[in-house]
Formats: C-alpha cells, structure tokens, sequence
C-alpha cells in the first residue's frame, strides 16, 4: 500500500467509494494522517474497532453539506457562491449525456446501471 511514498503513507486520503475501499484507504495513512470518507457508492462503511484500525494515531471525518446549509440564508449564500465560480470558468461541469424528457426512464435506467460519467441532463 506504501511503495509510492517509501513506506511513509500520505497525509490525507479522501474516500467516496465506503465499504469496499474503507481499510485500505486506512493503511495509506501516513503518522497522524486524516481520513475523509464521504461517499457510500458500495455501501455504508462498517462499524469502526478504533483499537485495531486507527493505528498511528490517526482522523477519521465524515463530512457532509447538510450542516452548512440547513439555514436558508447559509443555502442561498453557497449557491450564489457556487454558481458566481461557475460563470467565472473557474469550475468546468462536464454534461456527458442529454436525454430528452420523453426518454427519462432511459436516462435513470443509464444511471442506475452506472452507463453515465460526469453530468446528466434532461431536455425539454
């Protein structure tokens, strides 16, 4: 897991994948290093044996939105922020795929079934 830094590890590790990446993410760390995990895409992350896992003293967070924007005017703010980024060219948003909206079911069948990447929308 550790060849690529010399048997040191990295700092931080940001983790979306969940269950199935969980641990190895984990023995990537490096001394004192910081696990983000913010995503389930297979699954919630098993309970956590502290003693065993967080070898090397090390952070594990769980992040998430809801606590920054759960006050209307937080929401507004963000999203002005967001879309001011978004005009200024700083944020590229890839629309890998356009269905138009008779072809919905297609679009969430494509979704479901993981045939997608980056953005998708439905036309008018």
């Amino acid at each position: 897991m550790k060849e690529i830094t010399g048997g040191k590890g990295v700092p931080v590790v940001y983790d979306s994948v969940g269950k199935d990446t969980f641990d190895k993410s984990l023995e990537c760390l490096s001394m004192f290093g910081t696990m983000v995990t913010f995503g389930n895409a297979s699954g919630p992350v098993p309970p956590v044996n502290l003693a065993a896992q967080l070898k090397g003293h090390l952070h594990v967070t769980r992040p998430s939105l809801q606590p920054y924007s759960a006050a209307r005017q937080d929401l507004v703010a963000l999203a002005t922020d967001l879309f001011d980024i978004v005009k200024a060219g700083k944020v590229k948003i890839d629309i890998n795929q356009r269905y138009p909206a008779k072809d919905a079911v297609q679009a969430h069948r494509d979704l479901e079934s993981r045939k997608t990447t980056g953005s998708t929308v439905l036309m008018p």
